[in-house]
């Protein structure tokens, strides 16, 4: 069991670092290079942790009743000035983090058809999940999550504007939305649905 949670918080860590890693290069391909200046175009954990989102929210959390864990690493910087088209970039790169969630996933899934042993079986029906979760969550329109940057750049700039005030009490609304109104029930449904797609659901194996 031991074994098996260091290799369910190595799967989440790869997976936010492939999240936040999409960001920087794509930005860097539009333009951006901050995240590449910085040296966080890199696999290297120690460049994405973040002692508190990655580390201590996700433990404490853990210990306490609920079953609800989540946490984040440290975001990739973003200089959405240094992008060649901003108002339309900022679109790409934010999607770029579900994006590549929704790849590891699909990558993922592509293993379920294998002969694999169950304890594997077990690992990559996670990892399909977690990925699955950490694309739809994100793109969830609640400032700073990514479906915010999304509708950032789709809204026009006066709109837009008063959009972006919400950025101070986005984490505050998240809590809310996550603990008061249980918004795991309505992002498992879709992610559901979409393993469903991914493969055959008797293939998964979670207990």
């Amino acid at each position: 069991m031991i074994l098996e949670y260091i290799i369910v918080i190595m799967i989440v860590l790869f997976s936010v670092i492939c999240h936040e890693i999409s960001h920087g290069w794509v930005a860097y391909r539009l333009g951006d290079p901050t995240a590449k200046s910085k040296g966080r175009l890199t696999l290297n954990p120690l460049k994405h942790i973040d002692p508190i989102g990655t580390v201590l929210v996700p433990l404490i959390l853990k210990l306490l009743p609920g079953n609800i864990i989540f946490g984040w690493a440290k975001p990739v910087p973003v200089n959405f000035a240094r992008l060649r088209n901003p108002k339309r970039d900022i679109i790409f790169v934010a999607f770029a983090g579900p994006a590549a969630n929704l790849l590891c996933a699909f990558l993922a899934s592509r293993i379920l058809f294998l002969n694999i042993p169950p304890f594997v079986r077990e690992l990559v029906s996670i990892a399909v999940l977690i990925n699955l979760v950490l694309a739809l969550f994100n793109l969830i329109p609640i400032p700073p999550l990514d479906g915010s940057r999304i509708v950032l750049g789709l809204l026009p700039k006066r709109i837009g504007y008063f959009y972006s005030q919400l950025e101070p009490f986005g984490f505050i609304i998240l809590i809310i939305v996550i603990f008061q109104f249980r918004l795991i029930r309505y992002v498992w449904p879709i992610v559901e649905f979409l393993a469903a797609q991914l493969a055959p659901p008797h293939l998964f194996l979670i207990h």
